[in-house]
């Protein structure tokens, strides 16, 4: 009865088109469902948009889930009653401050968390730079000092900020992340650089580490799941400059296909959540 739910990056979107011009909003939500997708991770849409977007996700039966960057817990209060209102699957934070630490970082945390408790909301923490959860260790900190904090998995922060990070000491702290997931981000860096194409195959010689990492949190997650309950696993391929280009005075041009990326990162994830059911069965 648990399930995964499959979404596109709403950010992820940017710049895609058909050669000439970037698709329409319409156009958009047209290609991720034809694709097979069945959500979307976004922003809260302003109110303007938000009578179209509560529209097309009706139309097209996808779930949603947002985005949140906040720097305390008043940030989150309004945000997470509207995200209620609205029919938000869950709300995903990158939380701001890489230079708040230690005690101060894990009291805003609990803020953070108690604030979605009591709105009864779906709430997680991104593993992501230039936020509260800078690095690896830090975050392992945090993670063992808040017992109900939950974790959108984005390792590629950490494999780039680590260059790698192919020790066992990081497979270790990468393990205790693991198991409090409640999402996954799709995206695969090798040390150098943050968003890699993985090839039409996905046979990147990276892929394999990923996809282990994934089918990790994804058993973990399933091993504590109740009944109906939903994992988002989120393609999240970033538009320049995350995705690697070549360099133009007018505009940076890509090397690589990301729509085409995104559905071979949604096979993945699909072949990845089959084997950890067939190994719980």
């Amino acid at each position: 009865m648990m399930k995964i739910d499959i979404q596109q990056a709403w950010w992820a979107m940017i710049g895609l088109g058909n050669g000439t011009r970037e698709w329409t909003v319409e156009e958009k939500f047209e290609k991720i469902a034809e694709a097979g997708f069945t959500g979307i991770l976004g922003s809260l849409p302003e109110d303007r948009e938000a009578e179209k977007w509560r529209r097309l996700l009706d139309e097209y039966k996808f779930s949603f889930g947002i985005h949140s960057f906040p720097a305390k817990k008043e940030d989150l209060q309004i945000l997470l009653q509207k995200a209620k209102e609205f029919g938000v699957q869950y709300v995903n934070s990158q939380v701001m401050g890489e230079f708040i630490i230690g005690d101060d970082a894990i009291q805003l945390l609990k803020e953070l968390v108690a604030e979605a408790k009591e709105v009864n909301i779906p709430y997680y923490i991104e593993t992501h730079r230039g936020r509260i959860t800078q690095d690896l260790i830090r975050t392992v900190q945090y993670v063992n000092a808040i017992p109900d904090l939950r974790l959108t998995i984005d390792l590629s922060h950490y494999v780039l900020a680590g260059e790698g990070c192919s020790s066992e000491r990081a497979e270790e702290y990468f393990d205790v992340l693991l198991k409090r997931t409640s999402s996954i981000h799709a995206r695969v860096s090798n040390g150098q650089q943050i968003q890699v194409d993985i090839g039409p195959k996905g046979d990147h010689p990276m892929t394999e580490r990923f996809v282990r990492w994934w089918e990790k949190g994804m058993s973990y997650w399933l091993e504590e799941a109740k009944p109906n309950d939903v994992l988002p696993l989120v393609c999240e391929l970033g538009p320049p400059d995350y995705s690697i280009t070549r360099y133009s005075h007018s505009s940076p041009s890509e090397i690589t296909n990301r729509w085409e990326q995104a559905i071979v990162f949604k096979s993945i994830m699909e072949e990845t959540w089959g084997r950890v059911i067939k190994k719980n069965v």
